[in-house]
C-alpha cells in the first residue's frame, strides 16, 4: 500500500492507496498546530501498513537532500508551523521512504501523470487559495534549483483604483498579497464565495491572475497552464482570466488555443493526493 499526505494550510488531506492508486482509505484534517494536526494524521495511518509515502506540504520548505534542515517548514507565515521538521516527525512514527515537496509540485506531477497535462512534456500548476504557489513540469521533470519555485510571490502591477495595503506578511502587494483568498476577504471584508460574480473584486483578481499566467507563459513557455485552488471554484473566474491574458499579450506570444491553455484540473481538488502516491509509487523503483 502506499500513504500520501496533502499538506495544506487550512487542511491536511491523507490517502492510501493499493499499488494500482486505488484510493482505499482518506481523511480529511484542519490545519492546526502540529502537535495537534500531526498526531491524527498518525493516528489515520496507525491504520494501515504502507510501503512508502510522498507528501506535498505549504511552504516555504526545504526540499534539499543534502540540506540540514531538509524537510523542514521554514519561513512559512503560517503561525506555529515555522522551521517545523516536518519529515522527521512522520519518520520517527512510519519508517518507510519518503517524497517530500511543495504541495503545488506534487499537484503539478499528479496533472502531469493523470490529469490535464497528460500528453504534455512542459507544463505548470498554479494554486490560488489560502496561498497561491505554482509547479512546472519541464522536459516531464518537476523543476527545482537550490530551493522550490516561490511564483506566489512575484511582484505586479497594481489595478487602477486598487489601494489595499497587502496581505503577505514578508511583501505586501505580491501576487499572493494581492490575489489570495485572504487577500480577497481582508480587502472586501467577507468571503470570497459570498462575493458577487459582478463585482470588482472580480476584475481586480482577474488582472492579476492574467498577469502572473503572462509572465509564466513568457518565462517558461509551457504547453498548458492548469489553474486550481478554492479560488477558482467560482465558475466565471477562467473566462475573465482568458481574456485578460489574451489582452495583454497583445498577439506577441502565440497562444493557438486558450481554452485549452488555460485550464481547470482534471483531477479537480484530487491532484495533490494523486501526485502524492504517484511519488510514493515511484520510490518502490529506485
Amino acid at each position: 500500500m502506499l500513504g500520501s499526505i496533502e499538506a495544506g494550510g487550512t487542511k491536511f488531506v491523507c490517502a492510501v492507496s493499493d499499488l494500482a492508486l486505488n484510493i482505499v482509505d482518506k481523511v480529511t484534517i484542519d490545519t492546526q498546530t502540529p502537535d495537534i494536526t500531526l498526531k491524527q494524521v498518525l493516528q489515520f495511518f496507525a491504520k494501515h501498513s504502507i510501503k512508502s509515502m510522498g507528501i506535498g506540504c505549504f511552504g516555504p520548505i526545504d526540499i534539499n537532500p543534502h540540506s540540514n534542515t531538509y524537510g523542514y517548514i521554514t519561513a512559512t507565515p503560517k503561525a506555529g508551523w515555522q522551521h517545523f521538521n516536518f519529515v522527521k516527525t512522520i519518520q520517527d512514527h512510519i519508517d518507510v521512504p519518503i517524497a517530500f515537496n511543495t504541495d503545488v509540485n506534487v499537484a503539478a506531477y499528479g496533472e502531469f501523470k493523470l490529469g490535464a497535462a497528460k500528453q504534455t512534456n512542459n507544463s505548470i500548476y498554479l494554486t490560488i487559495g489560502t496561498g497561491i504557489g505554482g509547479g512546472v513540469i519541464i522536459d516531464k521533470k518537476i523543476i527545482t534549483g537550490r530551493h522550490h519555485p516561490e511564483m506566489g510571490h512575484i511582484f505586479i502591477k497594481r489595478a487602477v483604483g486598487d489601494d489595499f495595503v497587502g496581505n503577505c506578511p514578508f511583501h505586501h502587494d505580491c501576487l499572493e498579497g494581492l490575489a489570495s483568498g485572504p487577500a480577497i476577504e481582508k480587502r472586501w471584508n467577507t468571503k470570497p464565495v459570498h462575493i458577487d460574480d459582478n463585482h470588482q473584486a472580480w476584475q481586480f483578481e482577474s488582472y492579476y491572475l492574467a498577469q502572473a499566467i503572462v509572465n509564466y507563459t513568457l518565462t517558461f513557455a509551457p504547453d498548458i497552464i492548469i489553474l486550481g485552488g478554492g479560488i477558482m471554484h467560482k465558475p466565471h473566474l477562467l473566462s475573465k482570466i482568458k481574456s485578460t491574458c489574451l489582452t495583454l499579450l497583445n498577439g506577441y506570444f502565440p497562444i493557438d488555443d486558450i481554452e485549452h491553455y488555460l485550464s481547470l484540473p482534471k483531477l479537480g481538488d484530487n491532484a495533490g493526493i494523486m501526485g502524492g502516491l504517484l511519488l510514493a509509487k515511484d520510490l518502490l523503483h529506485k
